[in-house]
């Protein structure tokens, strides 16, 4: 793969059209904004990260992560590219030195495509096909279908969102660059291929990844294809917010103490800095003030050591070679204190009762849901099916001739819901809860 091909400011959808511009925003800065003005990312502000959506104490959702994951991304790809332009001169002056807008861009809409309540919502809704009702389905569709509803992922979904036409929108998806599109899929193969869940699109997606990768140069791998090089930098960004991020709100919930979360995040930086580090941080009296300073630390010392083995492994994620994330390749210092906040947020922030009691009620909620409106594409004639269905938009293909189309229609619909509109819906569907008269 090569730089110059990979780094394409052509739009999916309007591959033929000369636009006029009237500022003088680059391709992938319109990218970014139309992801951040747009429905699907504003509904991010209402479902869960990791802990239940905020009472007392503010914590991380969907959208405010986004937004950090997108900062630190847009960090990554302008050092990254700073580098890289020092090694290869010819570069300057291309395409090549925006790509910390492609990868901001691409930031922003990595997690469009999941359900309400997160990785709880995305079991439900693969277990209902594998384990539960929706198994009697499996007869009717290809193998290649029954894997995408059976391993249904919200990476692959992001990707139907941004790119699939649904009906009554003009051109399909949002009309991004090839380059922002193929940054957001970070496992490029289709869910026939799919290791642990993770895959990359859907069948009915799958000509449009083809086709992006054909236009930018993405070689072919064993199983699908070889990651686009800035997919690398945006799950990068995604590792070190979410991690570093769950630790702090586990020390505003007080799941951790401020010594712990303290020498967790000094866990990245040099022994011979750390003692200097306290000394600032103890000149601010609030405790979380002094957390906030020794997570910029942490994630500056992230930032920098994926930075770093970006650019020392650039040819060998040029042609594919590359194996495991940017992390992996890491320093042992902040490999290791990686692992240890891994560890750490397993044991004691998503085993913890607030989280596990959101997944326990977030999974009943997804799969009454999926079990109450698929059975209703299906027998679209029964009196109940019509009220179920008459509550769902027209751009969803719900009486599609076609079972993978109506299911897939069905699964948009959910996907698309908020944490508290999918528990309202719930408890209305339950007679819990009747509208204001």
């Amino acid at each position: 793969m090569n730089w110059l091909q990979l780094i394409s400011n052509k739009r999916l959808g309007q591959e033929n059209l000369h636009i006029h511009r009237q500022d003088d925003r680059t391709e992938f800065k319109r990218d970014y904004d139309r992801l951040i003005f747009s429905a699907p990312f504003r509904r991010l502000q209402n479902k869960t990260q990791v802990f239940p959506l905020p009472g007392s104490v503010f914590v991380h959702n969907r959208l405010t992560h986004s937004l950090e994951v997108a900062s630190v991304g847009r960090s990554l790809g302008d050092d990254v590219s700073h580098q890289l332009i020092k090694l290869h001169p010819e570069l300057d002056g291309t395409l090549f030195g925006e790509i910390g807008s492609i990868v901001s861009a691409a930031c922003l809409a990595h997690d469009l495509g999941n359900p309400p309540f997160g990785h709880s919502g995305e079991r439900a809704i693969a277990s209902y096909f594998s384990e539960g009702e929706g198994i009697t389905y499996k007869g009717q569709l290809t193998p290649e279908q029954w894997a995408d509803i059976t391993h249904f992922d919200g990476n692959a979904n992001a990707f139907r969102l941004l790119t699939h036409q649904f009906k009554g929108r003009r051109e399909g998806g949002f009309v991004l660059t090839y380059s922002t599109l193929a940054s957001i899929v970070k496992y490029p193969f289709p869910a026939t291929e799919a290791t642990k869940q993770k895959f990359g699109f859907f069948t009915q997606e799958q000509p449009f990844y083809e086709k992006i990768a054909a236009e930018l140069g993405i070689t072919r791998s064993t199983h699908g294809w070889h990651r686009h090089p800035l997919a690398y930098l945006v799950e990068a960004a995604d590792d070190i917010c979410y991690e570093i991020m769950d630790i702090e709100d586990a020390h505003k919930l007080k799941i951790l103490s401020t010594t712990e979360t303290r020498d967790l995040m000094l866990g990245f930086v040099d022994p011979e800095r750390r003692e200097h580090i306290i000394q600032r941080a103890n000149q601010v009296n609030d405790l979380n003030e002094q957390v906030v300073y020794f997570r910029s630390c942490a994630i500056g010392a992230l930032e920098r050591e994926c930075v770093r083995v970006f650019v020392e492994n650039e040819e060998r994620i040029l042609s594919g070679n590359f194996e495991g994330s940017l992390l992996d390749h890491a320093c042992p210092l902040v490999r290791d204190a990686y692992q240890i906040c891994v560890q750490v947020a397993k044991s004691r922030i998503y085993r913890s009762r607030e989280v596990v009691d959101t997944e326990l009620a977030g999974y009943k909620i997804i799969y009454t849901l999926i079990n109450l409106f698929t059975a209703a594409v299906m027998q679209p004639h029964h009196a109940y099916s019509r009220l179920l269905l008459d509550r769902v938009s027209s751009q969803y293909e719900v009486e599609s001739p076609e079972t993978y189309v109506r299911i897939m229609a069905v699964l948009d619909y959910l996907s698309g819901m908020t944490d508290v509109f999918a528990l309202d819906l719930y408890r209305k569907i339950n007679g819990e809860s009747l509208p204001m008269i």
